[in-house]
């Protein structure tokens, strides 16, 4: 059968032509720094996974320490990156959550709970950086985002929760909203941390519809 194939015109096509190296494509601004983020993230997710050294997460990377710290001043600084998308991701929704139209403060309390649980069974390196796990050793200003994190969370419940006591006749609805917020926030924290210390065999999710609708 006759080859169908043709050169383009006047460009030599010899058998024994050595192919071109493939050549490693360079990464555009920014895309260098997510990547480091999600290998992060990534070693974070190994079950039993010890402390996260740079030279471990360059050798992920196939990269040296030296390029890791071209767009990250410091591994604590990696941290921070993985943070920002915590909050960012966690709160847009939040937010999404609390313009809607029509729910009640305990069915917002609810959705926010579902939310915190949903994305921590996601992304399960997150959750070992929201529970505190992963910032064991390093720097103390990381475990305090993550405190504030989570008191802007029982901040939010105890918001949607006053207007819910108010409406159920509790001449007391800011305390309490504020204990009904406290124990919210102490039950999806607990969750958290089971999933993280198994290994992450037990699911945050596991009952947690029949579990919501007898405390919220």
């Amino acid at each position: 059968m006759q080859n169908e194939e043709t050169a383009a015109p006047g460009v030599e096509t010899p058998a024994d032509t050595p192919a071109a190296a493939p050549t490693r494509k360079r990464p555009k601004p920014g895309e260098r720094r997510v990547q480091i983020l999600q290998a992060l993230a990534a070693m974070l997710e190994q079950p039993g996974a010890e402390r996260v050294t740079t030279a471990a997460l360059a050798a992920r990377l196939e990269v040296s320490e030296a390029a890791l710290y071209r767009h990250f001043a410091s591994k604590a600084q990696m941290f921070e990156g993985l943070i920002d998308f915590i909050e960012q991701s966690v709160f847009t929704l939040v937010n999404q959550i609390l313009e809607r139209e029509g729910a009640t403060g305990s069915q917002q309390a609810a959705r926010i709970l579902t939310l915190l649980v949903q994305f921590a069974e996601r992304n399960p390196g997150m959750t070992r950086v929201m529970v505190g796990d992963a910032l064991v050793y390093e720097n103390e200003r990381l475990q305090q985002r993550m405190n504030q994190f989570f008191d802007k969370i029982e901040a939010t419940l105890r918001q949607v929760l006053r207007g819910a006591a108010a409406a159920d006749g509790s001449a007391t609805p800011s305390v309490d909203a504020q204990v009904r917020a406290a124990a919210l926030t102490a039950f999806v924290v607990g969750q958290l941390q089971r999933f993280a210390r198994s290994g992450f065999r037990r699911a945050p999710s596991e009952h947690l519809e029949a579990t919501i609708a007898l405390i919220v």
